[in-house]
């Protein structure tokens, strides 16, 4: 079998975790949220959406060092939980992160060029799969320049928003939303978090996993939290609850609000760069998840081949991006976001299930089991309480995934036992 070459430290998976998560959150999903939970519920539907996400780290950690090869918790769920559960996380994964790169190409397509937005989102796409071709060291050094610049406009919008926005702490107590909008915000805004797997999804690649994947997945995600809550309470603090609410740019909007109009192009350049970052890692996860599922036949064989020279699963990524090319002319960005995010919450579920049967870890301080356990709950809590349509859509799909993979036992097809 080809295998794929260990290149990865540990800063360069923090940087391909923070290259995954920065952006989606940030310029996309603060809106939606505020809309759901009101400005008294942002805070604590992120505190819990980055809880649950911490214990999804937990588990894909512990489970990524048993098993460091691509597929994440495709591979953990059938070797854990058995052929089923794996195809399903995989079937949810390549799914749902399939139409979650639409949207990113979308959403870059529209800050850039909004009148030809659908063809920039495929020039993207191209551009993207182009880099990832040339090896997974290319993509961390790639990734690792694009974090650094969204680090900087980020910084500046908030510093910007301190000093001339002003920030009305006031309004984090604004009213709106209910216990089930803070639950609906929760599972919108785990979306922005659901990149730090994107370690885990590269294990084959990772130097030491053993070492690596259990520091760099808590590392990342404990950044990515830090910097939300800071531009959470600057862009609810300065914009207020009803205008974050209705914005399309929220952090364009906190720079014109705070008297620098001139800034507005430095943070659309910053967004677009953090959607790049984003959709850079997001189409290398799905390849290789894609890789780990046609090399048990649970996808056409031919995908499972890897370039002999990159090292890189070269048709995978190509199949890929021919599909999400699909998907941008004819989809749309906001079902996208809210079908991903519950076909991931499902596809973590699973995760934690399969790490709930490893048991106790002597070795571990952290209460591991506890922690799968309270994951497990989180997942299935927020994936069922997003918006309606985005429920049935996502469950829709998985019931096709089940019914696919109940056809091929019947018929005694392959199903990766």
């Amino acid at each position: 079998m080809d295998r794929l070459a260990r290149r990865l430290g540990v800063p360069d998976a923090v940087v391909i975790g923070l290259g995954s998560m920065l952006g989606a959150g940030i310029f996309v999903v603060f809106g939606p949220a505020v809309a759901a939970a009101g400005g008294v519920g942002l805070l604590p539907a992120l505190v819990l959406a980055g809880f649950v996400a911490f214990c999804n780290a937990t588990s894909s950690a512990r489970l990524a060092a048993r098993y460091p090869e691509s597929g994440g918790t495709y591979v953990y769920g059938r070797e854990r939980l058995g052929p089923f559960a794996g195809f399903l996380a995989g079937w949810g994964f390549v799914v749902g992160k399939t139409a979650s790169c639409a949207a990113m190409a979308l959403t870059i397509g529209a800050y850039l060029w909004p009148g030809q937005a659908r063809l920039v989102a495929a020039g993207a796409v191209l551009a993207v799969t182009a880099v990832n071709l040339r090896g997974i060291g290319k993509t961390a050094a790639v990734t690792r320049a694009l974090v650094a610049l969204v680090l900087a406009v980020l910084a500046l919008v908030t510093i910007v928003g301190v000093v001339g926005g002003p920030v009305h702490l006031s309004r984090l107590g604004e009213p709106g939303g209910s216990a089930r909008g803070v639950l609906t915000a929760a599972g919108l805004l785990f979306f922005a978090f659901a990149g730090y797997a994107r370690i885990a999804t590269l294990g084959e690649e990772v130097r030491d996993p053993q070492r690596t994947i259990p520091r760099a997945l808590p590392l990342a995600l404990g950044v990515v939290l830090v910097i939300y809550l800071v531009l959470a309470v600057v862009t609810l603090g300065v914009l207020g609850a009803d205008r974050l609410a209705g914005s399309a740019a929220p952090l364009v909007d906190v720079v014109t609000t705070a008297g620098l109009p001139g800034l507005a192009w430095a943070v659309r350049a910053g967004a677009t760069v953090a959607v790049v970052g984003v959709l850079l890692s997001l189409v290398a996860g799905v390849g290789r998840t894609a890789l780990a599922m046609a090399r048990r036949r649970d996808l056409p064989a031919a995908l499972a081949a890897v370039h002999q020279v990159h090292q890189v699963p070269h048709r995978a990524e190509l199949a890929v991006a021919a599909v999400v090319i699909v998907l941008v002319l004819l989809g749309d960005v906001r079902q996208a976001i809210g079908f991903s995010s519950c076909t991931v919450l499902v596809y973590y579920a699973i995760t934690n299930a399969a790490a709930l049967t490893l048991g106790r870890d002597p070795d571990r301080r952290l209460p591991v089991q506890v922690l799968a356990g309270l994951g497990l709950f989180g997942c299935l809590l927020l994936a069922v309480n997003l918006p309606l349509g985005s429920v049935l859509a996502g469950f829709g799909v998985l019931a096709v995934g089940a019914a696919v993979f109940g056809l091929r036992r019947v018929a005694g097809g392959p199903v990766s036992d």
